[in-house]
């Protein structure tokens, strides 16, 4: 294989593993000058690969659907095949691989003409995993443009609706998508809160790619599970309550961490949190996470909580 050659399929590789690369980027990377780029470009549009190409401080080159699957990938039936099978696999939502998945679709599917595109969502949408409990819908095109981004480190902007109805437009740098309880959660840095948030894929649109890369902050794979699940447990339940705890706010985030999302100050030395869960147990459990020694009061609905007071006064004669 020519040094010509390598180095034309080595920019083919770049070119499909990131959304956008600027040209001087290219150049570093393969070890050639800018005009030389440029050539290996014009080559590989020669093959039928679209290759977009923007000029100015923030352009550079990013490979586009053709019209039909790039040459020496995939035949129609072949790439259609695969497209379904890695829907599929998405939304069995998979404990480990998600995001993986996802890029693959999200790659697969950039490239796809739209005939195809169509017959993929045609038999996607007919062919469902046994066993699968369908979440919320989500947009193929909204997850697979968030994965690529999570990937690839970029700033996006999208319009996001809160569970209460509140339309927003955040700003957010994305750090991972991850599935649970037959949903998707984006995890991204909220560059107007200075936070970290969680956001449900549903609710999200309009996702909008800024072309701007930022440094990923650490965090580590428990706390975003922790953060996740603390996301779901906001969610409106049957067995809601308020734990009104007598500590500061900033006190109550440092003992919770990201289970005091939804925590509110109620004067200078005291915090109102929601809590619930699927019933009475899951209320018992979160107030056991109010730090020894604090007190706290718990307010329920109408009628309060009979059964767990009744449980509570079993398990109090059990230690006694």
């Amino acid at each position: 294989m020519s040094d010509t050659t390598a180095r034309a399929l080595e920019l083919l590789n770049l070119l499909q593993t990131h959304r956008h690369w600027p040209g001087p980027e290219l150049a570093e990377r393969l070890r050639v000058t800018e005009r030389t780029v440029r050539r290996d470009v014009e080559r590989l549009r020669e093959l039928g690969y679209r290759i977009e190409s923007s000029p100015g401080s923030a352009g550079g080159y990013r490979l586009e659907a053709g019209a039909a699957v790039p040459p020496l990938l995939l035949t129609d039936e072949e790439a259609i095949a695969m497209a379904i099978g890695l829907r599929i696999a998405a939304s069995g939502r998979l404990v480990s691989g998600a995001e993986t998945t996802l890029t693959a679709l999200a790659k697969l599917e950039r490239v796809l003409p739209s005939p195809l595109r169509r017959r993929v969502n045609a038999l996607a949408d007919a062919v469902l995993p046994a066993g699968i409990q369908a979440g919320a819908a989500v947009s193929s095109e909204v997850i697979g443009e968030l994965a690529l981004a999570c990937r690839d480190h970029e700033r996006v902007r999208f319009a996001y609706t809160a569970a209460s109805g509140a339309a927003t437009r955040r700003r957010v740098d994305p750090h991972a998508l991850v599935p649970a309880d037959r949903h998707w959660y984006l995890l991204a840095w909220d560059l107007d809160r200075a936070d970290w948030r969680t956001f449900r894929v549903d609710r999200l649109e309009r996702v909008e790619h800024t072309r701007v890369l930022f440094e990923p902050r650490p965090i580590s794979p428990e706390e975003i599970e922790a953060r996740v699940l603390a996301a779901r447990g906001y969610l409106r339940t049957p067995a809601a309550a308020e734990i009104v705890i007598d500590l500061p706010l900033d006190r109550v985030r440092e003992a919770f961490g990201p289970w005091a999302q939804g925590a509110v100050a109620e004067g200078e030395q005291r915090t109102r949190w929601r809590a619930g869960g699927h019933d009475w147990r899951d209320v018992m459990y979160a107030c056991s996470w109010v730090p020894e020694g604090v007190t706290y009061r718990v307010e329920f609905g109408a009628g309060g909580p009979d059964e767990m007071r009744e449980a509570l006064e079993r398990m109090l004669a059990a230690v006694s």
